[in-house]
């Protein structure tokens, strides 16, 4: 008899740097909201993969930077908090660039901690010589003594099967905590949101998107039907947010609803009616009661 395996796993590194991508392509499903805009993940969302005896949990963490609110000393909490309850961790970093003051601090807490960590180099589809990828791999390898090191293109889907390879070497011997077919611990509602969200991030302006969140208020499938009912609050900080949200005769709001019902229809395998609405609630990102009732504490 095969003996099942398992390794829980956090996924660190900057804002902006893919960690959500590579997440999503090996679950092969998107779990996590991808963007081009930085601290796009808020929360911890936890991605399961089971491949025969062995389950890797993950746990996709917000970008390690510098809070300015109270929101965002909540983020750096979970980063914290996430690498100190794992067995070992996937550091994703680019291949240019110096390390930021985050990043250092992130392998200080490897050192620490004393964990398993591989590194990831991500977006090497952008790598213009092979001789700037082996530099930057000398370079990181000084600072921390790597368990593996996978260069990778989360977009182009390029060395995401070598990184599982080494990933599932890191798993010991233990019963697996989810059922085989568990894809996420995140509740229907979460993803929902999150879904709307990614939609926000994607077609809004730089600064409103980091000031929303969203509130599934209903999630209700009709009897002997496939189509399941879902109704979202859309909250801001700003009436003049609330304005660029609706858009001009309600255009913009419903291009969000219309690709966030596409994406909530792919997960779901159902037909949805998503009703979306827009509220203000000034400076919600410093109270904590909100944040609180956003699910993101």
């Amino acid at each position: 008899m095969t003996e099942n395996k398992t390794a829980f796993i956090a996924i660190v590194g900057k804002p902006n740097v893919g960690k959500s991508s590579i997440l999503n392509r090996i679950l092969g499903q998107k779990i996590a909201i991808v963007s081009d805009k930085p601290q796009t993940t808020r929360t911890r969302i936890m991605g399961v993969l089971t491949k025969g005896e062995i389950q890797l949990v993950f746990t996709d963490t917000p970008g390690f930077h510098k809070p300015k609110t109270k929101l965002g000393e909540k983020m750096i909490k979970a980063v914290g908090d996430s690498i100190s309850g794992v067995d070992a961790c996937l550091f994703v970093v680019e291949p240019y660039g110096e390390l930021k003051e985050s990043e250092l601090q992130l392998i200080e807490k490897f050192k620490k901690e004393k964990m398993p960590v591989i590194l990831a180099i991500n977006k090497i589809d952008t790598v213009e010589e092979k001789t700037d990828l082996m530099g930057r791999i000398m370079e990181l390898t000084k600072l921390f003594d790597f368990t593996a090191v996978v260069p990778v293109s989360a977009t182009k889907n390029d060395g995401i099967n070598e990184l599982e390879d080494e990933l599932c070497a890191l798993a010991f011997p233990s019963e697996h905590f989810f059922p085989d077919d568990t894809l996420t611990d995140q509740p229907e509602r979460v993803i929902a949101s999150e879904i709307v969200r990614e939609k926000m991030l994607r077609l809004l302006d730089k600064e409103i998107p980091h000031g929303v969140a969203v509130a599934i208020e209903k999630m209700r499938e009709r009897p002997d039907t496939d189509l399941m009912d879902v109704e979202a609050t859309i909250y801001c900080e700003r009436e003049s947010h609330k304005g660029i949200i609706i858009g001009k005769k309600g255009a913009t709001l419903k291009r969000i609803s219309t690709y966030a019902r596409q994406d909530m229809e792919k997960f779901f395998s159902c037909r949805i009616n998503l009703q979306c609405w827009v509220k203000v609630k000034e400076d919600w990102r410093n109270r904590e009661g909100l944040i609180h009732n956003f699910g993101l504490d």
